[in-house]
């Protein structure tokens, strides 16, 4: 099955090779330049090391993305523009041309999937619950009364309201500019609990003054994708992102990926995340899918 994937593969690229037809190769091939929405606090996913500089796992991936393309393109040089974005306007900016392949953490959502388009999937995230360890707050129950943060722009509260375990459960919510600013409420104790993906809890808590005292409670919200964006009117990129991503799979890289991002010291401190991989994430890299969050989650 890979094989074959290869072989498609190969042929997408060298019809590339031979013709940019799409607006985002085209433009990567007149201006030797390519515009990568990255965020700011997304640690290990998507994050900045400091001096405008930036990396993580999506952040990696896309840059052998990206090469994988100039070379295909047949061009020497590519220079990589980093664009930070936020929960709120990254789609936005997919949408209008300003990024060009968003790599972050944006769920892929039906909703979402009207105004842009995805990459196959090489991260499945479970949304948690991270709290304080000395809280007593061990599962959804005992929110009651509490305040919960989460991250403007982001669908973690409602995915919390929502669950079957929420009915009678009544608490009030506060929100955070970016994650890093939600984390911030947790740990000044003008939060009780922040919900949102367990990979973006786990690299909050182990950047954290003392790990320790934090911990993620509770039952699994949900189970979402966590996709590369593109611009939905481009497919033959979306189709040359795809290609390269079976590649890497191809490859082995994808375990060595997730070691160096989760499980060892990573910049600038040199913390460890320690977020073990997943049966879905492996499943994921084993059947490269855009399968939206919805199917993951049908009963």
């Amino acid at each position: 099955m890979v094989k074959a994937g290869l072989i498609a593969a190969g042929l997408l690229l060298s019809s590339i090779n031979a013709q940019a037809a799409s607006q985002t190769l085209d433009k990567m091939k007149s201006t030797g330049t390519v515009t990568m929405g990255v965020r700011e606090s997304s640690i290990p996913m998507s994050y900045t090391t400091g001096d405008s500089r930036f990396d993580g796992y999506h952040v990696e991936i896309c840059r052998m993305i990206l090469g994988d393309i100039k070379d295909k393109l047949g061009m020497n040089t590519l220079r990589i523009n980093y664009q930070p974005v936020t929960s709120q306007n990254r789609v936005p900016l997919v949408q209008n041309g300003t990024v060009d392949i968003e790599c972050g953490t944006t769920t892929n959502n039906t909703a979402r999937a009207k105004d842009v388009g995805f990459a196959n999937t090489l991260y499945v995230e479970e949304v948690r619950i991270a709290v304080k360890a000395n809280s007593g707050i061990k599962s959804i129950a005992d929110l009651n009364g509490k305040k919960v943060a989460t991250t403007t722009g982001t669908t973690s509260v409602q995915l919390l309201r929502k669950h079957e375990r929420a009915t009678g459960v009544n608490f009030d919510e506060v929100f955070g500019k970016d994650h890093a600013d939600s984390f911030l409420l947790l740990e000044s104790g003008r939060a009780d609990a922040f919900v949102m993906d367990g990979s973006i809890l786990a690299g909050n808590i182990a950047n954290s003054k003392n790990p320790k005292d934090y911990k993620i409670v509770g039952e699994v919200l949900s189970t979402e994708p966590i996709a590369i964006m593109v611009r939905k009117d481009d497919p033959e990129f979306k189709a040359a992102v795809n290609a390269a991503i079976a590649k890497i799979v191809a490859n082995g890289n994808m375990p060595k990926l997730w070691n160096k991002w989760f499980l060892s010291p990573i910049p600038p401190k040199n913390i460890v995340v320690g977020l073990e991989l997943s049966p879905a994430t492996k499943n994921a890299w084993a059947n490269l899918n855009d399968k939206p969050a919805e199917d993951y989650n049908k009963k």
